[in-house]
C-alpha cells in the first residue's frame, strides 16, 4: 500500500491572471476554481490551501447565450417574511458582471472554512486594468 502524500510546511502561492474576453461562464469557473483549489500543482493535498490567487480581467465581455440571460436568476433572502430579492442576469451584468462570476466559482467550491478563504484569493476586475501589478501575476493561455 502505497503512502499519502502530504506536504510539510507552507506552499507558496502565485499569482495568475486569467482574461474573461470571449469566454463561457461555466468553462472559466472551473478553471479558476482548479487554480484556486491548487489542482494544477503535483503536490496538492486535500484540505490544504496549496492554491494560487487568480486575477480576473475583463468580466464584462464574457460570452454568454442571449436566451442565459434571460433565464438566469440570482436570489437572496433578507430572512424576513416575503424577503426574497431575485436580479435577472442581464440585470446583474450590467450592474455588477463581478458577482455572475464570484458565485459560479463558489458554487464549484467547498463550502466551508476552507472554501471561504479561497474566495478571497479571487479578484475580479471588469476592465483590462487592475490594481495587483506589483504582484506579477503570470498570464493563463
Amino acid at each position: 500500500m502505497e503512502k499519502t502524500y502530504v506536504i510539510k510546511g507552507k506552499p507558496e502561492s502565485d499569482w495568475i491572471l486569467i482574461d474573461a474576453t470571449d469566454q463561457s461562464l461555466g468553462r472559466l469557473a472551473t478553471q479558476i476554481a482548479h487554480y484556486l483549489l491548487g489542482k494544477h500543482k503535483p503536490t496538492y493535498t486535500p484540505g490544504v490551501m496549496m492554491g494560487d490567487y487568480v486575477v480576473v480581467i475583463n468580466v464584462a465581455k464574457l460570452a454568454i447565450a442571449p436566451k442565459r440571460l434571460d433565464t438566469k436568476f440570482y436570489y437572496k433572502h433578507s430572512g424576513y417574511p416575503g424577503g426574497l430579492r431575485t436580479v435577472g442576469m442581464r440585470e446583474q451584468m450590467k450592474t455588477h458582471p463581478d458577482r455572475v462570476i464570484r458565485a459560479a466559482v463558489w458554487g464549484m467550491l467547498p463550502h466551508n472554512k476552507v472554501g471561504r478563504q479561497l474566495i478571497n484569493r479571487l479578484k475580479i476586475f471588469e476592465g483590462a486594468e487592475h490594481v495587483h501589478q506589483a504582484q506579477q501575476p503570470k498570464p493563463v493561455a
